[in-house]
């Protein structure tokens, strides 16, 4: 999985964008190298992915996102982060520079304007209660009508990408795994492949399975946590409680195989740090056969409840073309129709060999979004138990050759919430010299916006938390 990258031309730029604007190629990434930029595409037909370079003159490149708008936060990044302007552009505001970076952008944000009778602004964050990640939501409202909202992030930036630079691969994974700490399993993986593309490595058989049992067991725990605090938001605690304990005996699990609750650190370029311990298998097994006997209770429970069913059907309901439109893996997408899952296409080992669905629903709402989640964790269920009986004899990590000439590698990954994109550049001493990491999360955000509108107030939280976006993924 790792395209030609070709440099291009501004017409040949331009006919990229309208491939896109025409939805005949899905946006995977679009990101700053000056004096460079890059972007990478999809066929979502066929798998087939293509990277494009286009060499920034005095500084700017044509707008993406003047045509396809699912481009316009990501070249507000490169903007800030690369000082690359976007030519024509329809919103050249900052985006993760808040006016404290040095020459950087003005300390005042001007919000999208909306005009109309008896609208009043709803200012929530950036600190909320509980604990979870700053970002800043402004609601604008017709009594507790919701007419518009535009989300301000950026203020967990960390300069992620610029830690990179110079470091060695072994340095570059454990900065990886912690883009995201929900999706460390996820990153670390799309690292590991990104750099063996480069490098045109495979790692063993062992430990391609070991990688897939991590991120099944992540994906698990996660959305047991989703579906009990979507529930918890809907005042529903009982579900939030049992399915807590489902998280935390896969966390358990986790930690049994591998030393580890998150699995932190365990994949690396080459193969995985560590095997599975003796005593894993059985840990594994046992959750298997507790989420078996619990699980299918409480998603009947769900099912039942007639108060919390009326507070998620119809609710947040995220349209078809705008999923499609937007590029929205994960949950999201497939809850409105989009059947994309880097796991069937293009796909990766050791997926290609097991068998799974990829569940679809059309309805686009919170209810929606929950029973992808549902049925997610069946089908890891089912992989967790395939890769456990097939798991391969053998060494579990390859060495990392180098041979002194400069290398690039991309890989795409099935995080929980969609797709991870990692692509990097190494130098002829194999140390990075370029990586750039893209969140699901970039596609996600903007759909909230368009999620709750229509809806009241009071069901922010309940959307917000049945799409989950990542703030760390997000802010780099």
């Amino acid at each position: 999985m790792n395209p030609t990258r070709t440099v291009v031309t501004e017409e040949t730029w331009r006919q990229a964008t309208a491939r896109l604007a025409a939805g005949n190629a899905t946006l995977l990434g679009l990101w700053g190298d000056a004096p460079d930029v890059h972007m990478a595409l999809i066929d979502e037909r066929s798998g087939d992915m293509t990277l494009l370079t286009y060499v920034c003159s005095n500084g700017k490149y044509p707008s993406v996102g003047a045509k396809h708008p699912a481009a316009l936060r990501l070249e507000r990044a490169i903007r800030d982060l690369h000082k690359l302007d976007a030519e024509g552009s329809p919103d050249a505001r900052p985006w993760l520079d808040h006016g404290t970076w040095k020459g950087g952008a003005p300390a005042s944000y001007q919000f999208l304007p909306a005009e109309g009778e008896g609208l009043h602004q709803i200012p929530v964050g950036p600190v909320h209660a509980g604990i979870i990640e700053p970002g800043h939501f402004r609601f604008t409202a017709n009594g507790e009508h919701v007419v518009r909202l535009e989300q301000r992030l950026g203020y967990v930036h960390k300069g992620i990408e610029r830690l990179m630079n110079g470091r060695t691969l072994a340095e570059g994974a454990k900065l990886a795994g912690r883009t995201s700490g929900d999706s460390t399993v996820a990153y670390a993986f799309a690292f590991a492949q990104a750099a063996e593309a480069a490098l045109k490595i495979a790692a063993p058989p062992r430990a391609t399975h070991l990688r897939a049992l991590m991120a099944e067991l992540e994906r698990m725990a996660n959305h047991f946590g989703d579906v009990g605090a979507i529930c918890n938001d809907a005042s529903f605690t009982l579900m939030h409680a049992q399915t807590g304990i489902l998280r935390e005996r896969t966390l358990r699990a986790a930690q049994a195989c591998f030393g580890h609750r998150l699995m932190m650190d365990c994949i690396v370029p080459g193969g995985v740090a560590r095997d599975i311990a003796p005593a894993g298998e059985a840990s594994v097994r046992a959750l298997l056969v507790e989420a078996r006997k619990i699980f299918p209770r409480l998603v009947e429970l769900y099912d039942n409840t007639a108060s919390l069913q009326d507070r998620t059907v119809t609710t947040g309901i995220v349209r078809g073309d705008y999923v499609r439109q937007f590029g929205a893996g994960g949950y999201v997408g497939r809850a409105s129709g989009r059947a994309f899952d880097a796991r069937r296409s293009p796909g990766y080992a050791p997926y290609r060999d097991l068998e799974f669905e990829v569940p679809v629903l059309d309805a686009g709402d919170v209810n929606a979004r929950v029973w992808i989640r549902i049925r997610e964790v069946e089908q890891s269920i089912s992989l967790i138990e395939q890769l456990l009986d097939r798991l391969p004899q053998g060494e579990t990590i390859v060495p990392l050759e180098c041979d002194g000439r400069d290398c690039e590698g991309m890989a795409l990954v099935e995080a929980f919430r969609g797709d991870v994109l990692v692509w990097l550049r190494l130098d002829g001493e194999g140390r990075i010299a370029r990586c750039h990491l893209r969140d699901a999360s970039w596609f996600q955000w903007p759909l909230l916006e368009a999620a709750i509108e229509d809806n009241i107030v009071a069901d922010f939280p309940l959307c917000n938390k049945s799409f989950n976006c990542s703030y760390s993924g997000h802010d780099l």
